[in-house]
């Protein structure tokens, strides 16, 4: 697994209102390689199996879903499923690009770029806040907004480490700092760009993972500047179907905690 080496520049992450400074690696962006999600799987081909570093075994409905291609478990595979009771190995760091100063999944870096580009050509020059990370980082945003929230509080709008689909590398948070009043905040679904987000994202193979209504399918309160990459075929598949859960679609449990 290639994972970029390490350079200096801090950037600053911005979680649920509190914000938190981290440093990233900066690199020359390589290439990346095609998306296995936007690929035709051929009639009779299963899913790949789950790979190892995956912290639960997953139910054998999860083979039972309409559209075949990656895994769900497998935590490098853009289709894999992270949740309050779908967790990650703590070790695991996927292969990396840099997207505007930011780590993210290489799969899901060139569509970033393009949704990005396209948000500009929009007029609404949407901006990386947040995208891959680590299982000790994650440990470090979800401690500091229980501190400024409260624990309860940060049990519905920060995932505990290991839970989080921020360390697959395939999820990044937006905003728009040119009107900063609704950052990271569910007014942001009612805002010109978080309007085009919603309905444009499935274009560039992302979703709005967290959405109002699904709270107790996907275990966290809506988050309209939360994208999720899933590659461009299940994205319109998920468009198509009306479905808003990557659980219920994969028919895969969710929901709390289960301790």
């Amino acid at each position: 697994m290639r994972i970029l080496p390490a350079a200096t520049g801090a950037v600053a992450v911005v979680v649920a209102g509190a914000a938190v400074l981290a440093t990233w690696p900066r690199a020359a962006t390589p290439t990346a390689p095609a998306d296995p999600a936007s690929q035709t799987v051929p009639a009779g081909v299963t899913a790949p199996p789950a790979a190892s570093g995956r912290g639960a075994a997953l139910p054998a409905t999860a083979a039972k879903r309409p559209l075949r291609g990656p895994s769900v478990s497998d935590p490098s595979s853009p289709w894999v499923v992270v949740n309050k009771v779908l967790p990650l190995d703590p070790g695991f760091r996927p292969e990396m690009s840099i997207v505007r100063g930011y780590q993210v999944a290489t799969v899901a870096a060139g569509p970033l770029e393009e949704l990005l580009d396209a948000s500009g050509a929009a007029g609404h020059e949407l901006k990386i806040a947040s995208a891959f990370r680590s299982y000790a980082y994650q440990h470090q945003v979800h401690e500091a907004t229980a501190a400024t929230r409260g624990r309860e509080a940060a049990e519905r709008i920060s995932a505990r480490p290991g839970h989080s689909e921020h360390q697959t590398g395939l999820a990044v948070d937006v905003v728009t700092p040119a009107d900063l009043s609704c950052s990271l905040a569910a007014c942001f679904a009612q805002q010109p760009a978080g309007r085009w987000l919603a309905a444009n994202a499935w274009r560039y193979g992302f979703v709005v993972r967290y959405r109002p209504g699904d709270t107790a399918v996907t275990g966290f309160e809506p988050e309209p500047w939360h994208l999720r990459y899933v590659g461009r075929r299940l994205a319109a598949e998920l468009r198509r179907t009306g479905t808003t859960t990557l659980e219920e679609y994969f028919d895969l449990p969710g929901g709390d905690y289960r301790r």
